[in-house]
């Protein structure tokens, strides 16, 4: 497999919606022309079940479920890129703060759970396949740190989490056996948490090739913890390593958008300055030091919604959304001053000079 220089723009259909248009060297394109141009050879995409309300209403932050997922796959296979399928067996956001049930399967007994998880990853890889996309990745939940499909499969039942992961691992298998499976955890810079995780779970002989580990700067330090981090996993467990997860922000300011992330403060956090030319640094270095894994088992980056432009209605989530989770963040464009595209949708140095990196 080539270096992945991958992107997941999940939002995108939600963004143009609401009006995103994107810039190659001031030329209007299609979001996936200037990916291809760039460098990007994959895209991820995340999946959730059935992101509406009982009576129908969105929850909001691209709103991805299986329609609006196929339609940006078919988008990007049309340039020749790579897909990564992110499941994250959930009706919304899930990560290690709240892996809820999807409504449909609330109830179901733990047999009945294993066999809807299988059930429903096969079907829809199935469904994929006779739309000619066929992921090259896939991702079995998202950020399962804490485990899956809560209660039943907290990382603390570990038996039940294993089996459910067997479950996806199953349905993967048998539908695109030529996949490569990813298992995906948040902090990629701690490795004590990757050591009891992956080393809790080796008795269980879960058939996956990948680890993916989330690696946010202001968030989880340095780039030397990550790739120790990297090195020590790899060789331990003997698996490709992948940051599945990154950004960084391009500019402080909040671009006229409520809950923005990325901010002076965070800012401290990390060795790059808050510019277009600090974000392309920080994304030069990622790429270097993950093809210096030991073993050539650094496979490959992902930027974490690179596309997702100061358009205040584009939020995290909806009001119904927000209330689904019981979540109490700010609502809003939470993301904008960490896009590759500046505020009018031109592309940053950083995305432009990828193929070099």
């Amino acid at each position: 497999m080539q270096f992945i220089k991958g992107m997941d723009v999940s939002m995108l259909k939600e963004l143009e919606q609401h009006g995103a248009v994107y810039y190659l060297n001031g030329e209007e394109c299609d979001l996936f022309e200037i990916m291809k141009a760039s460098g990007v050879n994959l895209v991820r995409l995340r999946l959730w079940n059935y992101p509406y309300s009982e009576m129908g209403e969105p929850y909001g932050g691209g709103t991805n479920d299986f329609e609006t997922t196929l339609e940006l796959a078919k988008r990007a296979d049309a340039q020749g890129l790579d897909i990564m399928l992110d499941f994250h067996y959930s009706d919304f956001w899930a990560d290690p703060a709240k892996q809820f049930k999807p409504k449909a399967w609330e109830n179901l007994k733990p047999e009945q759970l294993k066999e809807a998880v299988y059930c429903y990853t096969r079907d829809i890889l199935n469904k994929m396949k006779q739309q000619n996309i066929n992921p090259v990745v896939v991702q079995v939940g998202n950020e399962i740190t804490n485990g899956l499909l809560w209660p039943e499969g907290r990382v603390e039942n570990l038996e039940m989490m294993a089996e459910l992961l067997k479950s996806g691992i199953r349905g993967v298998r048998e539908t695109v056996p030529d996949a490569k499976i990813l298992l995906h955890l948040d902090f990629g810079t701690d490795n004590k948490l990757y050591r009891r995780w992956f080393g809790a779970i080796e008795p269980y002989q879960l058939d996956f090739d990948m680890i993916g580990m989330s690696y946010y700067p202001f968030w989880n330090g340095s780039l030397e913890s990550l790739i120790y981090n990297m090195n020590d996993i790899s060789r331990t467990y003997d698996k490709d390593v992948l940051v599945a997860e990154t950004s960084i922000g391009y500019t402080t300011d909040t671009l006229g958008c409520n809950g923005i992330v990325f901010s002076e403060e965070l800012e401290k956090n990390t060795e790059y300055p808050a510019t277009k030319e600090g974000q392309e640094l920080f994304l030069k270095d990622l790429c270097k030091a993950v093809r210096n894994v030991e073993n050539g088992r650094g496979v490959g980056i992902v930027y974490w919604e690179p596309e997702w432009l100061p358009i205040p209605e584009c939020a995290w989530a909806k009001k119904i959304g927000c209330e689904y989770m019981n979540d109490k963040a700010e609502l809003g464009n939470s993301w904008a001053n960490q896009a590759l595209f500046d505020a009018e949708g031109n592309a940053n140095q950083a995305l432009i000079n990828l193929g070099t990196m």
